[in-house]
This record gives C-alpha cells, structure tokens and sequence, in this order.
C-alpha cells in the first residue's frame, strides 16, 4: 500500500484529514527521486516532478488563500508566474515546453513552499466561520486537481526514466507476479434503450460530467476484459502496424511519420518483446492489459479484431451497477494486472488497470456550463479534438474514480496508462 509521507496535522477535521492525506500521497510519491529526476522534462506533453508538487500548490494559494484568508503572505510572488499552468484569468506564465529550464527553486524549496501553504491551509481549515459551502467546494476541487497530477507524476517520470539508456526503475520490481493465462474474452450483452448518464448527486464530480442527461443507446455486447499484450502482439505479428485499410487516415500518417511498430516502451530482445515500466524494464505480459496506446491505435486493433470501441454512454450503461474499485494506485503494483474473476458475472477491469478509449469526442453535455472566473478554465475549453477515456488505471488515486468521471486525451498520445475493451453491435 502507498502510505503518505509528511502529512500536515489534520487534528481530526475531516476536511483537514483529506487535505493531509492528499497532500502527503503526493510527498510520498516523489520520495527516492534526486533534484535532477525532478527537474528534467523529458517532453512538452510532461512536467518535471517538483513542478507537479509545485503547480498543485499554486493552486491552493492562487485560488483558496490569496482571496479567503485575510493577511496571507504568499512564500515567493515570483512562483506565481513559474507555476501557473493555463489559467490565462490568473496572469501570465512561464512557457510549458520550458518547465525542464527550471533547475531554481530546488526540489527542497519546492517542499518547503508546500509546507508554507500546507501551514496556512490548516489554520484555513480550523476557522470553521470561513469554511462556507463554496469554499469546501472549491477545496474539494483542489484536492482532486491534485490526485490528477499525482498521475501525472507517475506517468511523467515513467517518460523521462524511459529515456535514459540505464532503464531506472521508478520502485523496485515487486516479488509478486500473475500465474496462469489471460481469462478467455467473452461477450456480455446490453439492452438498448433511453439511459440516463453523467454525474448525479451532490458528491464531488468536475462540470463536464454534468449535467446528467437521457442518451440514447443502441442494443450492444462488451468485451468481459480489456485487450491483453498477447492479443496485441498478435495484432504486431499479423502486419497490424503495416496495413492500411486497418488506420484513420490520420493515424496512418502518424504511425508512418512516428514509425510506430508496437506500443510505446516496447521493445524486442532476442524475439522476446519488453517494455519499460516503473519497475524497470521488464518481460511484457501478456495476460495484462496492454497500456500505453493511441486512439489511433486502438481504433485500428479493434478493427482488425471486427469489434470497435464503446462509446461512453455504452461504457457508463456497462459500469452503472458495478463497485468502483480495482487495481488503482492504492495497491501499490504500479502497472496494469490480469483480469480477475468477477462473482457477479459483470465484466472485469472497468476501473483501475488501464484509461480505456471510447470512440466518443470529448465534448460538453447538453447544458453544460462552465464555472465563472479562472477555475472555468478547468475543462470546457479543451471540448475539441480530443476523445473520452473512461475507467481509471493502476496510477490513479483512490477515491479519484467515478462512473461518470470523464477523462480525455489527443488521439495520437499515449503515454498515459491507456489501454481498450473492445465492443460490438447486438
């Protein structure tokens, strides 16, 4: 299990205890790594280590501290350019590609402008008079801001460890390992009719997973697992990456352009495919879900395999009466498992191990409305040119999953924990 490492004193405040808690997660997941692992950026698309701590901080001081708590004295005004990542209401910002530039603060100051804010969020959290609805709102909102980029962490020094020649491993490679085979594929069938899907109730949930609507959803059969690394590699080994008629036009040009034979961190050894994971570089699987996959390429193994990907309302109609938990970043196994049995014949993998594509656009709900002022930044200007995952993965916190959560990508980017469940017409 992951346990948090210098947590700020919650003093039984059940706010406060999740503050400490979340904070902390993050602290504990950048232990082990030297200033210069969080320094390096090893992509535009990542962010160095000590920026993630950095940037989740900002947040709180930017948008929690700065306009609730009455003489509060920022740890450097200079880090609100550094480490502001969007927010085009909150003022200018240091340029994202250039984040690896910043070898000044030190990742020991970076902890030290953490315990600054966490200090003063504390004393925040106590004055029960100025914890109104809106601003509990709005911490919830940072706490789960921050367990996204507590994926981003994992997923982003995953990137830069892949670069080096040596092949670090992130954490040590764990003793326990899956035995037997992957479970056969088999086909779970779903009525069609009009559903309701998207975020319901008064629990946390971000504004494009609202407002809850009827959609309506076709007859359709979904995959009892998600694509294992054997299928996949049965895909590499039938000319899947050469042929054609398999690709979106752009994917095409992009498998070419990139010259794209296989996932992102495989490699073959002597015949033998291994890919670079947090534990180092390993044999892969091929009883786990394949992970660390385009859309492009996704769409294209679906294809070959006559089935196509779910769209997300038949993936949340799938996920409705099933128990959101799985292989997520509280088990500590930091890399996609083998699907297990499920007691109540539903299909397996739906949270955890893997984001699994759908063949949805990322794009508002009827209705939908972003939030007023910078945090409206948060979701509704990127609704074009991405597509919906769904799901979570082996790096996603606990307590960060939902039915309705809706994250989304480019469909060229892969190296998140992305991975597909293949579906069909009924």
């Amino acid at each position: 299990m992951l346990h948090p490492a210098h947590p700020v004193d919650a003093h039984g405040n059940p706010t406060a205890v999740r503050f400490a808690e979340v904070r902390g997660t993050s602290l504990a997941l950048a232990e082990g790594l030297s200033d210069a692992d969080q320094t390096v950026q090893s992509m535009p698309d990542a962010s160095p280590t000590k920026w993630h701590l950095a940037h989740t901080t900002w947040f709180f001081e930017t948008f929690v501290l700065a306009p609730h708590q009455s003489g509060y004295q920022a740890y450097d005004p200079r880090f609100a350019y550094l480490f502001n990542s969007y927010y085009e209401q909150a003022g200018p910002r240091h340029p994202r590609p250039q984040r690896g530039m910043l070898t000044r603060p030190s990742a020991a100051e970076v902890v030290a402008y953490r315990h600054h804010v966490d200090e003063a969020m504390t004393g925040l959290l106590e004055t029960a008079e100025a914890l109104t609805p809106a601003l509990a709102d709005l911490i919830e909102l940072g706490l789960h801001h921050e367990q996204q980029h507590q994926e981003l962490l994992l997923t982003d020094i995953l990137h830069l460890l892949a670069q080096n020649p040596l092949r670090p491993a992130y954490r040590q490679t764990p003793t326990a390992t899956a035995s037997g085979g992957a479970r056969p594929l088999e086909w779970r069938a779903y009525d069609g009719g009009i559903f309701a899907i998207g975020h319901e109730g008064e629990s946390f949930a971000y504004d494009c997973e609202r407002p809850r609507h009827e959609v309506l959803v076709q007859p359709f059969r979904l995959a009892s697992r998600a694509v294992t690394n054997g299928e996949w590699q049965n895909f590499i080994a039938d000319g899947g990456y050469r042929a054609a008629p398999l690709w979106l036009s752009d994917g095409w040009a992009t498998v070419n352009r990139e010259a794209w034979p296989a996932p992102l961190y495989w490699e073959q050894r002597d015949g033998t495919w291994w890919s670079m994971t947090l534990h180092g570089m390993r044999p892969v699987e091929e009883s786990a879900p394949v992970c660390h996959v385009s859309y492009f390429e996704a769409d294209a193994f679906a294809r070959w395999a006559g089935a196509r990907l779910p769209t997300e309302a038949e993936w949340e109609v799938a996920a409705a009466p099933l128990p959101v938990a799985g292989n997520t970043l509280g088990r500590a196994a930091f890399r996609p498992l083998p699907a297990e049995v499920r007691n109540d014949g539903g299909p397996a993998q739906m949270f955890g191990d893997v984001w699994e594509w759908t063949s949805s656009a990322y794009g508002a709900y009827p209705g939908f409305r972003a939030a007023e002022g910078a945090v409206g930044e948060y979701n509704g200007k990127f609704m074009c040119g991405q597509y919906v995952l769904r799901g979570g993965s082996c790096a996603t916190p606990e307590g960060h999953m939902r039915r309705s959560y809706r994250n989304f990508f480019y469909p060229h980017q892969r190296w998140q924990f992305m991975g597909l469940r293949l579906a069909e017409d009924a």
